[in-house]
């Protein structure tokens, strides 16, 4: 039997104590894969164009700082959506002139630190161009500047990451009446603007939807221009959303599929005339990220078996929860990490939490399960383990990265470590048991001195109500 660089990891994790009784639930990053992946997205712009393409990874899919740093090693940037995915930007030593902001929310502070810092920023909407406005004015920047539209294509299958619909809350709408024209002048009267955005959406988008809202924004782009009597957009952010194959290994539609459709819809947006930025995220990591857990208990529940394990809601959530949109695989390996054979049996695979429906998979027919052996779930790169959901106070899962090893050997080296319990308590206000049970009631972080904070009704003349 051939074993897979997956089924070496698995065995390897387990010889090595990586997911123990001890650390039933662990987390494996396939780094060799992961620059794979960016070498095959930049590869793919490289073969359809010449103009300057940077391809801005989405922190959001994986918001783990040794990982932002792999990939901007691997020649990607990021775009990041929130003060925090900035931080973790910034912590892996990603330069401004690497990274792109875009939220539908940025506050004023944020918009100041980016235009600071010469983060190039994609506005969301009309208000918050107006807000762009006074800080251009009052301080100058080396920020590139642009707007988000919204083209109106359609969804996709699965509504909640379909981002060009009619009612989207993504940026400007543009079939909306009188926006067009109102996204034209705003070009017009800020010769500053010189990007434009647009994102059609990510899994359960077709490729022809996101070539068919990529071109909607080349036509306002090159609509402007003609305008404008000038090139004043020069760089067109065409978003990301390439979708994942959750139903083998096969990686599938491939940058390459991407790169070649939008050559044949939009050829005037790949003839050098635009510098191009991408915001893909989950198509860079899903396929190199495996979840492993112990079964714990095995039972039969209605003649149906039922292997309880300990990764469900915290490290699935999407699958938990929408099973229909986001079902994925279970491998199954004995007790050492080897491929567990046998003849599939129709069981449940079922999660740690305390509700009925953290189930990882319904109804799957898998060789039978028993208390000891290790499930695989693959496919989880993206917004799976690094976005953890703390129900029922569940640790977040030590994530590794490996490497194989020429003689098939596996290198390991830690990512995160394990969240303590001692770390779920301090973040549960563990240092803080006692304020709301404090007579009268002080808040030794926002009042720190030792007087107690004063009950202005206790000043008041008892009949100060009927006195007035």
């Amino acid at each position: 039997m051939t074993l897979s660089v997956r089924d070496r990891a698995v065995r390897a994790a387990v010889e090595q104590g990586l997911l123990s009784p001890a650390e039933p639930v662990t987390a494996l990053l396939d780094v060799t894969g992961i620059r794979a992946s960016a070498a095959a997205l930049t590869s793919a712009f490289i073969a359809v164009t010449s103009a300057p393409v940077l391809h801005a990874f989405a922190v959001k899919a994986c918001p783990l700082v040794p990982v932002l740093r792999l990939l901007y090693e691997s020649g990607l940037g990021v775009e990041v959506a929130s003060p925090g995915e900035l931080a973790l930007a910034r912590a892996a030593g990603i330069p401004p002139s690497r990274t792109v902001l875009d939220s539908p929310a940025k506050t004023h502070a944020e918009l100041r630190q980016a235009l600071a810092l010469g983060i190039a920023v994609n506005a969301d909407n009309l208000q918050e161009l107006a807000r762009l406005d006074a800080l251009v004015a009052s301080a100058p920047t080396a920020s590139p500047l642009g707007l988000r539209v919204n083209p109106q294509v359609g969804a996709g299958s699965i509504g909640a990451l379909s981002t060009a619909t009619a009612t989207s809350k993504f940026g400007v709408a543009l079939r909306d009446e009188g926006a067009r024209e109102a996204v034209v002048q705003a070009y017009l009267d800020r010769p500053w603007l010189t990007r434009l955005h647009t994102h059609t959406g990510s899994q359960g988008i077709p490729l022809a939807l996101m070539a068919e809202g990529v071109a909607a924004a080349y036509a306002l782009a090159e609509e402007i221009n003609a305008k404008a009597g000038r090139q004043q957009i020069d760089t067109l952010d065409i978003g990301g959303g390439l979708p994942v194959n959750f139903a083998s290994d096969e990686e599938t539609p491939t940058y390459a599929d991407y790169a070649r459709l939008l050559a044949e819809t939009v050829p005037g947006l790949l003839d050098g005339r635009y510098a191009l930025v991408t915001e893909f995220g989950r198509s860079l990591l899903a396929k190199h990220g495996t979840v492993l857990a112990r079964v714990e208990y095995t039972k039969t529940s209605g003649g149906r078996p039922i292997a309880v394990t300990h990764a469900g809601v915290q490290i699935a959530t999407r699958t938990v929860y929408a099973p229909e949109s986001w079902p994925l695989r279970i491998l199954a390996y004995d007790a050492e990490g080897r491929p567990r054979t046998g003849e599939p049996v129709v069981q449940d695979v079922a999660g740690p939490a305390c509700f009925a429906g953290d189930l990882l998979a319904t109804g799957r027919a898998l060789p039978l399960l028993r208390p000891g052996d290790v499930v695989a779930v693959p496919d989880t790169g993206a917004y799976y383990f690094a976005h953890h959901y703390a129900y029922n106070s569940l640790p977040r899962p030590a994530v590794h990265g490996f490497t194989p090893t020429d003689d098939g050997g596996t290198v390991f080296v830690t990512v995160r470590p394990a969240q303590t319990l001692d770390e779920i308590v301090a973040e549960s206000g563990g240092a803080r048991s006692g304020v709301l049970v404090h007579e009268p009631m002080r808040d030794p972080v926002r009042d720190p001195t030792n007087e107690p904070t004063r009950d202005p009704m206790r000043d008041r003349a008892p009949d100060a109500d009927m006195e007035a």
